[in-house]
């Protein structure tokens, strides 16, 4: 099959072709040939994808729900959809519409294989220098060779990291090295596409994660910062093993994940690198500090991409968003170091109370739309104006890629499963006093993080005698049927710091969509109202935890993703007229 992507090189278009015999002498296209390491660093510049799989992880997961179907009081809007592929993606059916947006699915597949390309033509110059032995004719120096393996380095770590969202979007979790051996991967492209039609196999999950592991290896070799201008624009060496630890969290190898984790502090103390966002009092807008979050000045962040994206303006006035439990099991809701953190607001005549972080209390914003649309600044979005008058431009969001806050967290539930509850429970500490505020007179009761705390808090949310509803912040871990491992087990001893984990990194990764790679690797089963009274429930395992490959893509003939026939469970007990509806 023809992978939808082209190699995007640096140049012009070819121009004062003065005569036919000079127009022979051309090449007949407007590619400029990649002859020097100046001309590769600046191709990698575009080697990190442009597009967003945030829109496609937060519509499949628990973070968003359908304002359109009825509250628990009966409540419902009737609002419209941003595009009709957020209806699909909320669903979980196969995306049929809005194939060129930069957001879909099409458009996160295309998106990666367009980085993936450039950075297979960067290897496969640098490869021809190396057999040459020269550069535009004068001999490689040790000084070229330094600066041959930074930039084979930062490609490797391109092509590694893309390949890992590819897979961890278009195929299912992985299940260890036995069983996914039985489940497709996805095509993986090490060379650049110089055919007319080429055929692609999507080969097995395992073979994908091999090659994953492999590329990852490699670019951890020969990775560094010495040729970066600004290095948290690139993988340095930081954001590369933050990206190890992500990696060898989701294949269970808990000692390769405290072991990368730990090199991506570089031998600091992580509590030096406090992002302390919340704590700024010189902006006035929300949108400066929303710009400071995802800023190059805070030094948690290990790594930011920039890419197209309008999944902020979502939040405004449209069918789904963070409301209702998804709000107060995320941003808005409790938390075993903050329960006693209660707020309150107007909606109307009624008095919402809810508890929450201290820190969101300027981090968090509303939409102003009354069925309480809220978000946090990491997906905000930054307009490029190409013509002020026209009103024109571009729409960017810039994702924090790689930050200390998840890699400390990923490094706890190693930790955990090692057998290490007192070094995991630092980690939650540590993650847990980085967001009090320096201000403490502004913390709102909100105290250090206690083993106690811990303990009691997950088994309270889980106490099916409790009266309030615990937000769907507690989940039915299924992690072991997932991947099965001989080493490593969930037990009950564990099981309530996990709940701490997965409940922390939800908060953390809020928004950037990889809420539902952990949905999916932790195995767990999730519902999603839609409308007037359909339900479709997410089963552990369930064959649309991988999103179908983009329709064009599957014409052109690679294997879709398996999929049964699902219909959705109706099973809401009010009747149509019971229903407020407000229009």
């Amino acid at each position: 099959m023809k992978l939808r992507y082209k190699i995007f090189i640096i140049g012009l278009a070819l121009i004062g072709l003065s005569s036919c015999s000079d127009f022979l002498d051309k090449v007949p296209d407007t590619r400029v040939y990649l002859v020097n390491l100046d001309q590769l660093e600046q191709l990698l510049v575009t080697a990190y994808t442009q597009n967003n799989y945030a829109l496609v992880g937060e519509l499949s997961s628990d973070n968003v729900v359908d304002n359109n179907s009825p509250s628990d009081d009966g409540v419902r809007y009737h609002l419209s959809s941003y595009d009709q592929f957020d209806e699909e993606v909320y669903a979980w059916k196969d995306v049929t519409l809005d194939i060129n947006d930069s957001d879909c699915p099409s458009g996160v597949w295309s998106g990666c294989y367009g980085a993936i390309a450039a950075a297979n033509a960067v290897l496969q110059k640098i490869e021809e220098f190396d057999q040459a032995g020269e550069i535009e004719g004068e001999a490689i120096t040790s000084a070229d060779r330094a600066r041959m393996n930074a930039i084979k380095g930062e490609a490797y770590m391109i092509r590694a990291y893309h390949h890992y969202i590819l897979a961890q979007v278009f195929c299912m979790p992985y299940r260890g090295p036995e069983i996914s051996k039985t489940l497709p991967g996805i095509p993986y492209a090490t060379k650049p596409e110089t055919e007319l039609d080429p055929k692609y196999d999507r080969g097995t999950l395992q073979e994908t994660y091999d090659k994953i592991e492999q590329d990852l290896l490699l670019g951890l070799e020969y990775v560094t910062e010495d040729y970066y201008e600004v290095p948290k624009y690139h993988f340095n060496i930081a954001s590369s093993n933050a990206f190890a630890a992500r990696f060898y969290t989701v294949k269970r190898e808990y000692d390769k994940v405290v072991q990368y984790a730990t090199a991506a502090f570089k031998g600091n103390d992580p509590s030096t690198m406090r992002n302390d966002f919340w704590d700024q009092t010189d902006f006035y807008y929300y949108s400066d500090i929303a710009r400071y979050y995802s800023s190059v000045e805070r030094p948690g962040n290990f790594m930011m991409i920039g890419t197209y994206s309008t999944w902020d303006r979502r939040f405004y006035g449209y069918r789904f968003s963070c409301a209702r439990d998804a709000l107060r099991g995320s941003i808005q809701g409790p938390g075993p170091s903050w329960d006693k953190c209660v707020w309150s607001y107007r909606n109307g005549k009624d008095k919402i109370s809810f508890a929450m972080m201290p820190c969101y209390q300027y981090f968090c914003a509303s939409a102003g739309q009354e069925y309480g649309a809220f978000f946090v600044g990491n997906c905000f979005e930054q307009f490029e104006y190409t013509d002020k008058v026209a009103g024109i431009g571009y729409v960017h969001m810039v994702r924090p890629e790689f930050t200390s806050q998840e890699t400390i967290l990923l490094r706890a539930e190693a930790n955990l499963f090692l057998g290490n509850i007192d070094a995991a429970f630092d980690d939650l500490y540590l993650w847990n006093h980085e967001h009090l505020l320096l201000d403490e007179s502004r913390n709102y009761n909100m105290t250090e993080l206690t083993k106690e705390q811990i303990e009691s808090f997950y088994s309270y949310y889980d106490n099916p005698t409790r009266k309030d509803p615990g937000f769907g912040i507690v989940k039915q871990f299924n992690i072991d049927e997932v991947c099965p491992s001989d080493k490593y087990h969930m037990t009950q001893e564990i099981e309530p710091y996990m709940q701490c984990v997965q409940h922390f990194r939800r908060i953390q990764m809020i928004h950037l969509g990889n809420r539902w790679f952990d949905i999916k690797r932790y195995g767990f089963s999730i519902t999603h109202k839609m409308g007037i009274n359909d339900v479709y429930t997410l089963e552990v395992l369930d064959p649309r935890y991988a999103i179908q490959i983009p329709s064009e893509v599957v014409g052109a003939g690679l294997e879709p993703n398996e999929r049964q026939t699902f219909k959705p469970e109706s099973s809401l007990v009010l009747k149509k007229d019971a229903y407020v509806r407000v229009n």
